[in-house]
């Protein structure tokens, strides 16, 4: 038996019992799985969505994706790693979560976890790493060093996903970069990341680019695209490229025909809800990013470290990320 945390019913995080730990089997891994101890974790958006919408079926839920932990088995047909390697990863959507003493995962997904981070600041990078990565390398098709003369308009800069996108986008490609923020932290914080320029996300974006005289080739817009989806189109260059990762309820594609742009849904959980046939690619991206955060090109985003993992710490973190003001990433070390 394992501990783990957990939701029995979609609802609010103010619901008494919103989030409840409990006892269950300790997973057993497959023939390509790993058998990982949770050593840390992280919060995300879709932590939030799923826990506020999808309703579980027989029993709770297990919450969490992303974590970090050191292998205790592996299947009989892994061949990436060992029981006592060190390893981070984003999970898998349609399988039991991360927040538990005991995790089973594809090693097609896994990454060596950075030696140069602790486990919880670790478990802060695969999932918003893998969707930054998947933006600017498979969405807008770029190489690395590309991109010189360009322009990327990150649209929530401040956020996980924004503060390793801002990063990769200035260490990996030759892409100027502009991000938004609203307030001197977040302006302070995407600055830090690596921002060319910072614009007002409360304002007009059109007009803030105006100001700036920069039209961008490249928009991700990471947050709140029905409201700036307009502004998008009347900013971004003609052939552009956006990219989205939230759930606008309607966008009226019709309108980006006179520029002819590309318009792209990044998911990361993609590769493995399917299992393509290209599933290793998030493999060995995890790895170059452990090289790169190793060696000082790359800077970790966790920005709150929520303590260990507890039912008062994890709805916290909850919290936190459902305010709108979370700067970076909220990690957790595991149960102690």
């Amino acid at each position: 038996m394992m501990k783990a945390i957990g939701y029995t019913d979609a609802g609010p995080i103010s619901a008494v019992n919103a989030l409840i730990e409990f006892e269950t089997d300790r997973p057993q891994p497959g023939s390509n799985d790993l058998l990982v101890e949770v050593r840390g974790i992280s919060v995300n958006p879709v932590d939030v969505k799923v826990r506020a919408n999808a309703q579980p079926d027989g029993g709770p839920r297990i919450l969490g994706f992303d974590a970090a932990g050191i292998v205790k088995e592996a299947g009989s047909d892994t061949t990436r790693f060992r029981p006592g390697d060190e390893v981070f990863y984003a999970g898998d959507i349609t399988r039991p979560g991360t927040n538990a003493a005991f995790h089973v995962v594809d090693e097609r997904i896994v990454g060596r976890k950075p030696s140069s981070l602790g486990f919880a600041e670790a478990a802060g990078m695969p999932l918003t790493t893998i969707t930054a990565w998947e933006i600017l390398f498979d969405s807008f098709g770029l190489k690395e060093g590309e991109g010189t003369g360009e322009a990327l308009l990150v649209i929530g800069g401040a956020g996980g996903v924004g503060s390793i996108l801002i990063q990769l986008a200035k260490k990996l490609t030759g892409l100027n970069v502009i991000a938004t923020a609203s307030r001197d932290d977040t302006r302070a914080w995407v600055k830090k990341m690596g921002a060319d320029y910072v614009v007002n996300h409360r304002n007009p974006l059109d007009e803030e680019m105006k100001a700036l005289d920069i039209s961008p080739r490249y928009v991700a817009s990471l947050t709140h695209t029905d409201k700036h989806f307009n502004a998008i189109i009347k900013l971004i260059k003609p052939r552009g490229h956006m990219a989205l990762i939230d759930d606008p309820k309607s966008l009226d594609v019709g309108l980006i025909k006179s520029k002819a742009l590309s318009l792209s849904w990044e998911f990361m959980f993609a590769r493995s809800l399917f299992q393509t046939e290209d599933m290793d690619a998030q493999h060995m991206l995890l790895n170059r990013v452990a090289d790169l955060l190793d060696n000082g090109t790359l800077i970790p985003t966790a920005n709150n470290q929520g303590g260990t993992l507890s039912v008062e710490n994890l709805r916290a973190a909850h919290e936190l990320q459902e305010s709108g003001t979370a700067i970076g990433k909220t990690v957790l070390d595991g149960f102690s």
